[in-house]
Parts: C-alpha cells; sequence; structure tokens
C-alpha cells in the first residue's frame, strides 16, 4: 500500500484542473475546512453513488465550514459528463497522472476481486483550516460513507 498520510500532517498541496476548466488549489482553499476524496472512475456505480452523497449533502456540509472537492484520475472532460449526467454540486478534480493521488496515499497496491492490482484506493483526507490532516480514512466503502463522515467528524445530519 501507498505511505498514508495521518493526523497532523500537513495535507500536500496541489493544483488540479477542475471539470469546468479552473485551477484549484489546495493553498487558495486555506481558511476553510475541506474533506479531500478520492475514487477510481467517473460514471461507475459505486463512485455515482459517492459523488451523489456528497452532492446532496454538501449544504449540511457547508453550513459545518467544510468544502468537498472530489479527485479522480478522469479527464476534466469526463468529469464535466459526470457532473451533467448526476446532477453533481461538488467540485470535481482530474488527477490524470495521479501524483496527488500517490502523495495522499490513494493511489498504489490494492485487493481488485482477490488480485493485487495497483489503481485508485477510494480514500478521504479531512484538512484543517490550516492545511493539516484531521482525518484520514483509506479503502473506504462508496455508501453510507459520506454518513459515516459526518458522524466522525460530529456533524449534524441534516
Amino acid at each position: 500500500m501507498a505511505d498514508t498520510l495521518t493526523p497532523g500532517d500537513t495535507a500536500p498541496d496541489f493544483t488540479l484542473t477542475s471539470d469546468t476548466g479552473d485551477q484549484v488549489a489546495l493553498a487558495d482553499l486555506r481558511g476553510q475546512k475541506v474533506i479531500v476524496y478520492f475514487y477510481p472512475a467517473a460514471m461507475t456505480p459505486g463512485c455515482t453513488k459517492q459523488a451523489c452523497d456528497f452532492s446532496e449533502r454538501l449544504d449540511v456540509l457547508q453550513a459545518q465550514g467544510y468544502t468537498v472537492v472530489g479527485i479522480s484520475p478522469d479527464s476534466p472532460e469526463k468529469l464535466a459528463a459526470f457532473r451533467e449526467k448526476d446532477g453533481l454540486t461538488i467540485t470535481l478534480l482530474s488527477d490524470p497522472d495521479k501524483e496527488v493521488m500517490t502523495a495522499y496515499g490513494a493511489f498504489g497496491e490494492k485487493k481488485l476481486y482477490g488480485k493485487v492490482v495497483q489503481g485508485v484506493i477510494r480514500s478521504t483526507i479531512v484538512v484543517d483550516e490550516d492545511g493539516q490532516v484531521t482525518h484520514a480514512m483509506y479503502n473506504v466503502k462508496a455508501t453510507g460513507h459520506v454518513a459515516k463522515i459526518q458522524r466522525d467528524l460530529g456533524l449534524q445530519t441534516a
């Protein structure tokens, strides 16, 4: 498995292209709490469920001070199609070289159907206003994960 982050680590800075073609930098989000989640591929069943869950709860998360960004290796064009198809409201970022995923420990060896493969490790990292990791969750489940994050962070769910 890739080197993972732990609470107290400084979150690696990044600048990635969004589904709208804008550049989004973690440094630009300083002063906000940020939920950075990594997923394998847009428009697949599990990733769609997770993205829809984040989008459905975005207002509640934002009201409690959180910004959400989802990162996958998909192109900005595919991410735009994903947003459009599923009515997503979260920020989607493209990491085609998987450099940010690797820096966050979200790319590496994982088990897929009993085989060890290289791939995106479904992960969520919560970063505080100062850029420090407060929560690092790896090999998370797509379904029910947003509710678990809300519980782990002690947030209201509605």
